[in-house]
Parts: structure tokens; C-alpha cells; sequence
């Protein structure tokens, strides 16, 4: 059995961005990859959904949940995660890239990594990625939608390019 490329789309877990999540989901859905997400609401939610709809998909949706005391949060798992990845580390934001963050789990199990707008956790996620040394490409249509994004962070504003992106990325082979 082959192994399938992880693929980890990062953003807000507040707003959908569903006119970037819906469009990604989708197509990551049919090209035999797994999708990574923190698995609950807002970008990971959407993204999930989409992914989980693709009727020729073959990967699975993977979520790494946030935990308090032996305990998944609430609101997480959301509804289109396949394998929960129960941790007990707690949601990031600020600290998103202290050692006792989740973040790292979720950027280094990545292959590949897409990032739509988003707020703290999101941001220190793109650190992280840059930091590990991900494949790593925004996806935002404005800017202005993530205005702290390090300037080495390659942007794209269509889904062709974010295919473009990805492809390409996954040609050069699984990272570790």
C-alpha cells in the first residue's frame, strides 16, 4: 500500500473563507492525498467538508484536536474528521509556538502546506512551517487578509495557482 501525501490546510478557526476552503477542499479531495487540519470550526471545518464531499476521493481527513485534562474540547472534533488525533496540548494562539503546542504536530506531519487567512495560531503555524522548512503558500485573494504574512511566504490568489503550488510541491517527494 502506498502511502498518501499529507497535506495540511491551516487558517481561522473562527471564518470559513469558504470562497478559498470550498475550491481547495475539493480538489485536494480527488488527488490522493490525506488533508491535515487542527479539525475544528472555521477554515478546518470548510476545508473538511469539501474534502470529505470529493466523490473520487481516496485520502481521509485527519484532525489534531486540542485537549484540556484527558478531554478533546468542545466544538472538536468536527463533523468530516475521519482520525481524530487526540493530544492534550491546548489551543495555540499566541503561544502557538512554544514547544507544548499542537502546531508542531500539525506542520511537521505536513508534506505540503496551505495557509488561508487566519489570526495568532494561524500566524505562528506559517513560523513554524518556515522554521521546519514546509512547503509552504498562502491562499488568500487580498493581502490585506493576512497582513502580517513573512514576506517569503510565496502568496497565491487563485486556486489554479494553490494547484500549481501543491503539485509541484508533492513532485519533489515526501519531507520528514
Amino acid at each position: 500500500m502506498d502511502r498518501l501525501p499529507i497535506v495540511a490546510v491551516i487558517g481561522s478557526g473562527v471564518d470559513e473563507h469558504d470562497e478559498l476552503a470550498r475550491p481547495l477542499g475539493r480538489w485536494l479531495g480527488g488527488q490522493g492525498v490525506h488533508l491535515l487540519t487542527g479539525g475544528g470550526r472555521g477554515v478546518m471545518a470548510a476545508v473538511s467538508r469539501a474534502f470529505h464531499s470529493a466523490a473520487d476521493r481516496r485520502g481521509l481527513v485527519i484532525g489534531v484536536l486540542p485537549g484540556e485534562a484527558g478531554r478533546t474540547l468542545k466544538g472538536y472534533p468536527n463533523p468530516w474528521v475521519e482520525i481524530p488525533i487526540a493530544t492534550h496540548l491546548p489551543l495555540s494562539g499566541e503561544r502557538g509556538t512554544d514547544m507544548r503546542s499542537r502546531n508542531h504536530i500539525n506542520v511537521l506531519s505536513a508534506d505540503v502546506i496551505v495557509v488561508l487567512p487566519g489570526r495568532a495560531g494561524t500566524a505562528s503555524e506559517v513560523h513554524l512551517a518556515l522554521g521546519y522548512r514546509k512547503p509552504l503558500a498562502a491562499f488568500v485573494t487580498d493581502p490585506g487578509d493576512f497582513p502580517n504574512l513573512p514576506p517569503d511566504v510565496p502568496v497565491c490568489r487563485t486556486v489554479d495557482e494553490v494547484k500549481a503550488f501543491v503539485t509541484a510541491a508533492l513532485k519533489t517527494g515526501p519531507r520528514s
